[in-house]
């Protein structure tokens, strides 16, 4: 684990495109992607594990519900790899954890909450090849064939009929990240992908550490959550963006009327 600090917006931007020129292509392109975190404390722990963690055996009951009682909303999602991120998006406990191909939507998921402003936040950032080829044999070669380094659900459809399969391909856990199909604005809109371990019980974290897979977290002290916060309001990355609809836009107006500049700027010349 690389640890970044930075201390203004400047050095923000510095850190998130440091090395991502390619020279084959002659471009500013890489294989990377972000989460942002409120708290840089915080592990890598998707929703099951915190709500369900005295018996993740529930995984199974809790999806089982939500397929049941959500029948009728649920009718145009077919097959479990396209049902899987929209459970996740309205709340459903998962095992997945949500990233982004985007740096500055990650820094808005770090400075959005600001009653977290009294925490230094973060923004993991991982090269997803390097994810790649730790994968099973199988698993590999479906994305080397397609010259991919994330899944889409249309190939996970084909590969594993659900989280079972994950485990009869490895006895060591594993992770792989893959793309939904933009079938909510919100994922569209926050350039999304997720992320999901064969073994419930083991975190994200602790494949990343036993596997040697490279990882930076960019921290962002909380002396400069705030001015990131209003620089990324002027690009169009805030809640309106975020959140499409009357929430966000809400979540957006209360934040810019807050008093967060004599709270939190008030030694800033």
């Amino acid at each position: 684990m690389i640890e970044v600090v930075v201390r203004n917006w400047d050095e923000l931007q510095k850190a998130i495109f440091e090395g991502v020129w390619d020279d084959k292509i002659l471009r500013y392109r890489a294989n990377r992607i972000y989460r942002g975190a409120a708290d840089r404390d915080w592990r890598l722990v998707p929703s099951l594990n915190r709500v369900c963690g005295h018996d993740l055996r529930l995984e199974d009951a809790v999806f089982r519900s939500f397929r049941k009682y959500g029948y009728a909303d649920l009718a145009q999602y077919k097959g479990f790899w396209q049902l899987l991120p929209v459970a996740q998006h309205f709340g459903l406990p998962t095992r997945l954890l949500d990233w982004s191909y985007s740096p500055l939507v990650a820094a808005h998921f770090a400075t959005e909450d600001t009653d977290a402003y009294d925490r230094d936040g973060a923004i993991w950032c991982l090269d997803a090849s390097e994810v790649k080829k730790r994968l099973p044999a199988r698993l590999l070669k479906r994305l080397e064939d397609a010259n991919s380094n994330i899944f889409t659900i249309e190939m996970l459809e084909k590969e594993l009929r659900g989280f079972r399969d994950m485990r009869t391909l490895s006895d060591e856990p594993f992770a792989l990240f893959f793309e939904p199909a933009s079938m909510l604005d919100r994922i569209a809109n926050q350039y999304a992908l997720f992320s999901v371990v064969s073994d419930p019980a083991v975190m994200l974290t602790d494949i990343l550490e036993k596997q040697g897979i490279p990882c930076t977290k960019i921290i962002i002290p909380r002396e400069v959550k705030l001015e990131i916060r209003d620089k990324l309001d002027y690009i169009n990355i805030s809640e309106r963006m975020i959140y499409p609809g009357l929430d966000g836009v809400c979540r957006w107006i209360t934040r810019q009327y807050s008093a967060l500049g004599p709270r939190y700027n008030a030694g800033r010349k």
